[in-house]
């Protein structure tokens, strides 16, 4: 062997290892709703109820009816339900509408804010009407609703499983990681494995499929678009997925 192979082959990372899946026990996990209350109603419908489930975020944009996904989550305590990066862009524009508001609205804001009844909003709309129209979103969802959506968690964890919304940074432990990675993602995160033996479910990326591997298992199959809304089933050792 040539020393130059050698040296790499002495260099190579070790292929990560991962433990079977441990949580402390079972539960459901949905994968990104995006407005698409028909099929919310379908899988909750069909679920059984001997495990708890959680909701991976992304509620609202790009569907017809974000509105109605909010009211129906936020009726159910037994749910958990995350926060995801729309989620983000919705509180974002509340906040800082004429700053905010463009970038929500050119990823699927206009269809959250007709389901709020809130019109005459387009994609060119900018200044002072920006600041109306969160005016009138802010009326139509409520204080309750809006505080409710302020106080959603970033992650759950429980044994060797965590579930986010978007990813993690594989270079640092899951207790440390930043809002905005959560929500949105980190470029690492699909390629370089963890080492901590950690499994991180999550929404976000669209696959065609959903799967388990190499400590991530990934749920959003593009419902919004699809029409298929994907649900895991994770118990100890396990992990088997249904799909609208």
């Amino acid at each position: 062997m040539k020393l130059k192979t050698l040296l790499s082959a002495f260099r190579a990372p070790k292929p990560a290892a991962f433990d079977p899946i441990a949580p402390e026990s079972g539960f459901y996990a949905m994968g990104d709703i995006h407005g698409r209350l028909d099929l919310l109603d379908r899988v909750l419908r069909g679920l059984p109820d001997d495990l708890p489930l959680i909701c991976v975020g992304d509620y609202i944009d790009r569907g017809d009816d974000g509105a109605g996904v909010l009211r129906r989550l936020q009726a159910s305590p037994d749910i958990t339900c995350l926060r995801g990066n729309h989620e983000d862009m919705l509180l974002a524009f509340l906040d800082a509408p004429q700053d905010k508001g463009p970038r929500w609205i050119r990823n699927g804001g206009l269809q959250t804010l007709a389901s709020f009844g809130v019109t005459g909003v387009t994609q060119t709309t900018a200044g002072i009407d920006l600041k109306i129209a969160a005016d009138a979103l802010r009326r139509a969802m409520g204080p309750e609703l809006i505080d409710w959506m302020r106080l959603l968690p970033l992650m759950h964890e429980t044994g060797n499983v965590t579930v986010v919304h978007a990813g993690a940074d594989p270079a640092k432990p899951l207790d440390q990681q930043a809002h905005r990675t959560l929500t949105w993602g980190h470029p690492d995160f699909l390629t370089t494995p963890r080492r901590d033996g950690q499994w991180v479910l999550h929404g976000h990326t669209i696959v065609d499929a959903p799967s388990a591997d190499q400590g991530r298992i990934a749920v959003d199959t593009g419902a919004y678009a699809t029409g298929r809304l994907t649900v895991a089933r994770v118990i100890p050792g396990e992990v088997s997925f249904e799909s609208t």
